[in-house]
């Protein structure tokens, strides 16, 4: 397929992203440069400095809601996408609400509870949604650690152990390269392999 083939596919798609940090943050990014369609990400939380360092914002957006600076920059990138923002605390109940017309749903949270929430959410809720989680992106080096595992409508991407922690913190080389895998399993899926 040529890009332009991908791009007119992957036009009507549309994505869910739980979370507007250094994965979904960077995720998001890679999906508007290839077209996605349409974009839902949720998130409470606001940029603080200490994200420049792994997320993808600008110093100018400190204090702004995560979810309108990330849809900023994602217009930005690419204007013919649609980017609708959830500012909210996700719970089991507002995944059910706001993602179940989602194609792919990207789970890009820090926290291993809410990581867990949010993919026995989407498995009772909405078995059929592949869902591509992040797990095992802290530290650095070790890129061979780093695969895609497979667990039927679950795709998980990371190492599996490196969490994230204050002496083993997530940087942006990792996250990354985890953000993009994810990325390219979400377009992998949307374009049903199709070469």
């Amino acid at each position: 397929m040529t890009f332009e083939e991908i791009k007119e596919h992957l036009s009507t798609a549309k994505v869910g992203i739980c979370g507007a940090g250094g994965l979904g943050s960077n995720c998001a990014t890679s999906l508007a440069r290839v077209g996605v369609g349409k974009l839902l990400i949720a998130d409470y939380d606001i940029v603080t400095e200490s994200n420049l360092k792994r997320q993808y914002f600008f110093h100018d957006q400190i204090g702004i809601k995560k979810v309108v600076a990330l849809k900023e920059n994602l217009l930005r990138i690419n204007p013919d996408i649609s980017v609708v923002c959830i500012d909210e605390k996700l719970q089991a109940e507002s995944i059910a609400l706001n993602f179940w017309d989602c194609d792919v749903i990207v789970e890009a949270f820090d926290k291993s509870e809410t990581k867990q929430m949010i993919i026995e959410a989407v498995h009772t809720y909405f078995p059929n949604i592949p869902l591509v989680c992040g797990i095992g992106i802290a530290s650095y080096g070790n890129l061979n650690d780093i695969r895609l595992h497979e667990y039927g409508n679950l795709y998980v991407c990371g190492d599996l152990k490196s969490e994230a922690s204050d002496d083993n913190p997530a940087i942006a080389p990792r996250v990354g390269v985890v953000s993009n895998m994810q990325a390219d399993v979400v377009i992998s899926l949307l374009l049903n392999n199709k070469k």
